[in-house]
């Protein structure tokens, strides 16, 4: 009873980095051109940026999938942390720093906040599955 309710903040921090990857990755894949088109962002050749997409989406089935058995996921749960820590990082130096009257604020703040609410999800479940992985 104890190891599911120490879980529970992993899986939930799992389940929300698997929605919001395969929602972005979707996006970036089928909506490139739209996507660019409401951020108000300088018009650019969509192919390089949908390969980002196909990324995101295997990263939110590898997710789902950790999901099963969170505890042993270490080095995933550690990967994916970063990895929403560091955009977010980037994407609040760029909110703060380089932001141009023409960009919609929106879709760099909401990205934003999510990877770090995201990342401080799943280092804190991380944490506690260590726990659990010491007391077996």
């Amino acid at each position: 009873m104890v190891q599911n309710k120490n879980l529970n903040i992993l899986k939930i921090g799992l389940i929300i980095f698997a929605i919001v990857a395969i929602v972005y990755g979707i996006g970036l894949v089928f909506f490139t051109v739209g996507l660019v088109e409401m951020s108000g962002t300088d018009p650019f050749e969509p192919n390089w940026i949908r390969w980002a997409g196909g990324i995101l989406i295997g990263l939110g089935i590898a997710a789902v999938l950790a999901f099963r058995n969170p505890v042993k996921q270490d080095i995933f749960v550690i990967a994916i942390a970063l990895g929403s820590l560091f955009t977010g990082l980037a994407l609040l130096y760029s909110l703060i720093f380089e932001m141009q009257p023409e960009y919609v604020a929106m879709f760099t703040a909401v990205p934003c906040i999510l990877n770090l609410v995201i990342s401080a999800l799943l280092w804190w479940g991380r944490q506690q599955a260590k726990e659990i992985l010491k007391q077996e």
